[in-house]
C-alpha cells in the first residue's frame, strides 16, 4: 500500500483544554510533522469535558494538568472510560504523561485521604508524597526487543508504585522516577504507555515517538516500516538533555 493509499491515523486528543500545562500539544505536533514528512497524515478529535470518547481511534492521548483541572477530569473520566478501556483492549495506543500518566492507573491518594479515581488501564496507584521530585531524567526503555536511551524532565508529588499487570517504562540513569525509591520510571501494559516525562517528551524522543506511531499504524490496519527521517536537530537536543542531567547529578 502506497503513502497515498494510506488512511490518515486517527489521535484522540483528551482534554486539551485541562490537561496541557507542560506543553503537551508539542507531542501532538510532533506525531503530526513525523507522519507528514513521510507523506502521512493524522486526523485529531478533541474531546473535553461532557463530551464522548470514540472508540475507533489509533492513538489516545491524556497530559497533565494543575489538581484542581485534574479532579475535574478524573470524576467526568471515570463515567465514559469504557470506549477508550474497549480501543486500549483492540490495540490502541494509549499515552499518558505526568497527570494523565496517574488517571491511567487505578486511584490517586492525596495527602488528606481523598480519593481521586482511575481507569485501570495501568495497574498502578499513586500516592501524593511529602515533597516534589523534579529535576532531569535519563531512561534506558526496551520496547519490542529494542533498547534506546529516553531523556525528559519531572515535576510531580507523586509516588507511584505498580502492579504486576504493569512493567516498567524504562530503568533510570538519571533522575526520581516513579517513587524516587525503585529506579524505575513510567510504566507499560500492551500498547498503553504512562510516564512522568514531559518537557515536551516526544521532541527530543524521536524513537519513542516512531515506536507509538508504528503500532498506531498497525492498529489502522496499515503495518509499515517508517522511513528513516533527518532527525539530526532532535539527537542534539537529547544529547543536550543527557548533559544537562549529568551536571545535575
Amino acid at each position: 500500500m502506497s503513502t497515498a493509499d494510506t488512511p490518515p491515523v486517527r489521535l484522540c486528543h483528551l482534554y486539551p483544554d485541562q490537561l496541557n500545562i507542560y506543553a503537551d500539544r508539542g507531542n501532538i505536533a510532533v506525531f503530526d510533522r513525523r507522519l507528514r514528512w513521510r507523506g502521512l497524515a493524522l486526523e485529531v478529535a478533541e474531546v473535553g469535558l461532557g463530551d464522548p470518547i470514540p472508540a475507533d481511534c489509533d492513538l489516545y492521548y491524556l497530559g497533565g494538568g494543575q489538581d484542581r483541572d485534574q479532579l475535574l477530569v478524573a470524576e467526568d473520566l471515570a463515567h465514559k472510560a469504557d470506549p477508550l478501556r474497549q480501543a486500549a483492549a483492540d490495540g490502541a495506543v494509549v499515552l499518558g504523561v505526568c497527570g494523565g500518566y496517574q488517571l491511567l492507573g487505578h486511584r490517586y491518594v492525596a495527602a488528606d485521604g481523598g480519593i481521586m479515581p482511575g481507569i485501570g488501564l495501568l495497574d498502578l496507584e499513586t500516592t501524593a508524597g511529602g515533597s516534589r521530585l523534579i529535576g532531569d531524567v535519563v531512561l534506558e526503555v526496551t520496547l519490542e526487543g529494542r533498547t534506546a536511551t529516553v531523556v525528559g524532565y519531572e515535576n510531580h508529588a507523586g509516588r507511584t508504585h505498580l502492579g504486576g499487570g504493569c512493567t516498567p517504562l524504562g530503568r533510570l540513569r538519571r533522575g526520581h522516577g516513579n517513587n524516587g525509591a525503585d529506579g524505575c520510571e513510567g510504566a507499560v501494559a500492551g500498547r498503553t504507555v504512562g510516564t512522568y516525562l514531559h518537557g515536551p517528551l516526544l521532541p527530543k524522543n524521536p524513537w519513542l515517538a516512531d515506536t507509538l506511531l508504528g503500532w498506531a499504524l498497525d492498529h489502522a490496519g496499515c503495518p509499515a516500516e517508517l522511513a528513516p527521517l533527518d532527525d539530526d536537530l532532535e539527537h542534539a537536543a537529547h544529547a543536550v538533555a543527557q548533559t544537562r542531567a549529568g551536571q545535575r547529578r
